[in-house]
């Protein structure tokens, strides 16, 4: 007897790294819909870590195209060289005209997504997009892998990266640091869409004295964007951090705060990180929406004023006074985050 035909999916993926998490919603609702079908993903090299650490993918594709550029010709091409993996179905996460192209060059017959940027033709199962019935990323990314006309019933399910503990391992001894037999506070000061997400630093500083001061140990997260936030809030506390600004990638970063206890951050990937790997978690929002793009763990604790002027999802606070994070006391935090968790005295 002929083995069956395998679902074949080939979903183009976030660029965000937030949204990249919680794209595993939609990879888990896939598997549960039909354990035996096959999800590849493609996007930006940067995000193939994740990828790396969701058992559901089978495959992370690295696109080779610079942030924003149309590069038709080129996207054609790659779209072409992947006709061999024989593809089923596409679904898109991006809402771009350029994103859609690559699918249909590749001739996959069933082509998903919300129309975005006009995209008639490159999509041919275009799904309405209703913002009030689907208010969160996470919802719109779970209902594009949905029959067009069946709605999930079921919970969402939350992502879960599975960490690397032999990575971590080594990269705290290339860093010539042993594991700490203490409770570990991860920190996560920065933001990549700009100061309107960043709590302050002096903050920071404060949570990080007062979790010292009970006996943790206190790690500081960060890209190379972000050195000047962590090596700040490090002076601040009078260098009790371990400093990890700029000096890990994404992958090594996801295994080493697998081995914290507890992490606060801004509203940023590296929070939705800490959600998927079911930490302890104070997430905290300024310019951002957290009924829009919430951590998915019932470990989490949301502080979020909701001014009048919030959310203005502006990259600077328009009114210069930066409220909706400076009104978030520090204490708050600490009571949060040490309430109900082990002090390492």
């Amino acid at each position: 007897m002929a083995e069956a035909h395998k679902d074949k999916i080939l979903v183009m993926g976030p660029s965000w790294v937030g949204d990249m998490v919680l794209a595993q919603s939609l990879f888990k609702t896939l598997k549960q819909q039909n354990p035996d079908c096959e999800i590849e993903v493609a996007a930006p090299a940067w995000t193939l870590p994740l990828l790396d650490r969701m058992p559901e993918v089978s495959a992370g594709i690295a696109l080779p195209f610079k942030h924003g550029e149309l590069a038709l010709k080129e996207r054609i091409r790659f779209g072409r060289s992947l006709k061999e993996r024989h593809y089923t179905q596409s679904i898109m996460l991006t809402n771009s005209l350029k994103s859609a192209i690559l699918p249909a060059a590749t001739g996959i017959k069933q082509r998903t997504g919300f129309l975005g940027e006009m995209r008639y033709g490159l999509l041919n199962d275009i799904r309405p997009l209703d913002k009030t019935k689907l208010p969160r990323t996470v919802d719109r990314f779970v209902a594009l892998g949905m029959t067009k006309h069946t709605a999930s019933t079921s919970p969402i399910p939350n992502p879960s990266l599975v960490a690397n503990r032999d990575n971590a391992v080594a990269c705290l001894q290339k860093l010539g640091i042993s594991q700490p037999q203490t409770p570990i506070l991860g920190l996560c000061p920065g933001a990549e869409y700009g100061e309107a997400k960043r709590w302050p630093i002096e903050y920071y500083a404060e949570v990080a004295r007062a979790a010292h001061a009970r006996g943790w140990a206190v790690w500081l997260f960060g890209s190379e964007k972000d050195v000047p936030f962590t090596a700040q809030i490090n002076r601040l506390s009078n260098m009790i951090c371990l400093d990890l600004g700029g000096r890990t990638k994404l992958g090594d970063a996801i295994d080493l705060m697998s081995l914290c206890d507890a992490v606060v951050s801004n509203d940023s990937g590296l929070m939705h990180v800490a959600a998927a790997l079911d930490k302890k978690l104070v997430a905290i929002y300024g310019s951002s929406d957290p009924h829009h793009t919430p951590p998915m763990t019932s470990k989490a604790v949301i502080e979020y004023l909701g001014l009048e002027c919030s959310p203005c999802f502006q990259r600077k606070c328009p009114l210069g006074h930066l409220n909706c994070l400076k009104q978030i006391l520090p204490q708050v935090v600490i009571s949060e985050l040490l309430s109900s968790t082990p002090s390492g005295q």
